[in-house]
């Protein structure tokens, strides 16, 4: 079944702990690749990582969480937030 625009979801990702220099956005993007999901993933400079991904709801979550337990031992916060989904991202990739 093809998703609809409609049925496409984005989320804004904000993760802080030791996220940064450990290989967060690398790994990130290695997990991108078994989901269908869009995006990219950054560092930001107050230490955090901001990731944006688009996908269906479902997809989109099963991400999150693949990411989350790829890098559980250096997550310390999470924080989402859902964003009008804009349909500009064509695959998943680093943002510097």
């Amino acid at each position: 079944m093809t998703e609809k625009p409609e049925d496409q979801v984005a989320r804004r990702v904000l993760f802080s702990g030791r996220v940064q220099g450990v290989g967060f956005r690398y790994t990130t993007c290695d997990v991108a690749r078994d989901f269908v999901v869009s995006g990219y993933v950054k560092n930001l400079p107050d230490g955090r990582v901001e990731m944006i991904c688009e996908g269906s709801r479902e997809e989109s979550a099963r991400f999150i969480d693949a990411v989350c337990r790829a890098m559980r031992g250096y997550v310390g916060e999470m924080h989402t937030t859902e964003i009008p989904a804009s349909g500009q991202y064509r695959g998943f990739g680093i943002q510097f």
